[in-house]
């Protein structure tokens, strides 16, 4: 039986400074792998990363740029001589009911979720790929949301882009396929967990009255959910080390939902 072991791999983490994202980098470094942190965050991603030992890095990145895919991606493969496995993390959610959509907000919602995590896809693929820089093949890990697969109030947007995720990783999965790039695509759909976002989004959708309180909302989550609770950090961030992994080998353009049951 194939252990979860990443040792010998390099994994950069988009919005790796905090969250789900320092979950992620944290569990994944635990398992052997050589972490970069990426994120706009730059003294909290640098921290993050001095935290993990110094075999581990940092680079500044802003998921829905070109030009900082291209520096980040060639400074982690001049630094470390290699890139892996890329978990597209980065997201923003912004809560707002249908008849209050502000365009400015999705257009966020579009480029953060969406365009970093086909930005993401591009410069992992050519990084990987054979003749690119990197050129051992490895795996993309998208982090979708139970959002994509649910009809909850309010989060219209962030849903829209969120099912967008899990759409492009099919694609992108046959495509390198196809094209022989050796990269295998995977996406996962969290459920609610409560970091800084999932706070937020409880506080905002009671503001909205849609429930009489943040707790009351929280509730309604648990409620929807057979496991019974909300989720831990620690559960997406071992889902994603395990899709990383040789254990997940032969899973290709798959979504995991690690959302307690709540989206089935």
């Amino acid at each position: 039986m194939t252990q979860i072991d990443l040792t010998g791999r390099t994994v950069l983490v988009t919005g790796g400074a905090q969250g789900l994202g320092e979950g992620m980098a944290r569990a994944m470094a635990d398992s052997g792998g050589r972490i970069v942190v990426a994120d706009l965050q730059d003294e909290a991603g640098a921290t993050l990363a001095k935290s993990l030992g110094e075999q581990h890095g940092f680079v500044h990145l802003d998921v829905t740029d070109d030009a900082s895919w291209t520096a980040a991606v060639a400074e982690t493969v001049e630094r470390f001589g290699a890139l892996d496995v890329v978990v597209n993390n980065a997201g923003v959610e912004v809560t707002q009911l249908l008849v209050d959509t502000e365009p400015d907000d999705v257009r966020r919602m579009l480029e953060i979720n969406l365009l970093g995590t086909m930005l993401g896809i591009k410069h992992a693929f050519r990084a990987m790929r054979p003749g690119g820089p990197a050129g051992r093949g490895g795996a993309v890990i998208n982090v979708s949301s139970v959002a994509a697969t649910i009809a909850f109030p309010a989060i219209a947007g962030y849903s829209a882009t969120k099912s967008g995720v899990d759409r492009l990783t099919r694609v992108a999965a046959m495509e390198s396929g196809k094209l022989g790039y050796g990269v295998r695509v995977n996406c996962v759909y969290p459920g609610l967990v409560p970091t800084a976002m999932g706070q937020k989004l409880a506080v905002e959708t009671a503001g909205l009255g849609l429930f009489e309180s943040p707790e009351a909302a929280v509730g309604a989550v648990v409620e929807l959910t057979p496991s019974g609770r909300l989720g831990e950090v620690a559960d997406i961030a071992d889902a994603v080390t395990f899709l990383a992994s040789d254990a997940a080998r032969f899973v290709n353009g798959a979504g995991l939902p690690v959302d307690g049951g709540m989206g089935m």
